[in-house]
């Protein structure tokens, strides 16, 4: 056999061996994140915490979700700095294409009162995840309402509702209040309808603005809109851990 010949056979058992530990690798970090994720379940977030952190960085996308998982465990350990630090390296470590992450992201900003830079996380995991992250789009949307920006607020609690592949009467209720702000009552009334007919009747802030909006469209008292209240539903929640 020639040198030449030789050295390619050498390359091609090393390349071999070399996909071969690259998978033992990241099967046996996917373990580590299992196990990680029934801590978590359990609300043991320091355990869950130091299993997540056991993901080696040559685990490829397995060390992504390892760093996603870290920020979440900071984050219910109320160690939001840390969570935000976590976030962002997982981004890194996907090159910015993971939309959970921006999400996350973009929750921690908001508690730490940054809302400029949590919209433009939201914008970021709309962007990354081609337009289907429907709680990004909801929080944003809240984002501009506080701002005044019903409109803008309104086309994207639009489409929260319409990415949700659950009810979301929180949804419909805020797209009320934002459709009542602009003028249009009967629309906003028909938004409240929704949301307490997915509630099972039982939503005191749909129950409160419809029978605010009938007020207003019979006797024409548009001042009252100021007692319009958003929902203040626990359902938007973030998602806990990567699977």
């Amino acid at each position: 056999m020639s040198i030449k010949r030789l050295l390619l056979a050498m390359l091609l058992v090393l390349f071999s061996l070399g996909g071969m530990m690259a998978q033992t690798i990241e099967s046996e970090a996917r373990d580590v994140i299992r196990r990680g994720n029934e801590k978590f379940a359990k609300q043991q977030y320091e355990s869950a915490l130091r299993e997540y952190q056991r993901v080696p960085a040559i685990a490829g996308d397995a060390y992504a979700q390892a760093l996603y998982n870290v920020g979440v465990c900071y984050y219910e350990l109320w160690r939001t700095e840390e969570a935000i630090e976590s976030y962002r390296k997982a981004l890194g470590a996907r090159r910015g294409e993971y939309p959970k992450a921006w999400f996350a992201l973009g929750v921690a900003l908001e508690d730490q009162a940054q809302p400029a830079v949590a919209k433009d996380a939201y914008r970021q995991s709309i962007s990354t995840s081609h337009g289907e992250h429907a709680m990004a789009h909801y929080k944003l949307g809240l984002l501009l309402a506080s701002e005044g920006d019903y409109k803008g607020a309104a086309s994207l609690f639009k489409v929260a509702i319409a990415r949700s592949n659950e009810r979301f009467p929180a949804g419909h209720i805020d797209l009320g209040v934002m459709l009542a702000q602009m003028g249009r009552l009967t629309e906003a009334g028909r938004e409240f309808q929704v949301a307490l007919q997915q509630a099972g009747g039982k939503f005191s802030e749909a129950t409160h603005n419809l029978k605010l909006c009938r007020t207003l469209l019979n006797a024409s008292a548009k001042t009252e809109l100021s007692t319009l209240k958003l929902s203040e539903s626990k359902e938007v929640t973030l998602q806990n851990r990567e699977r």
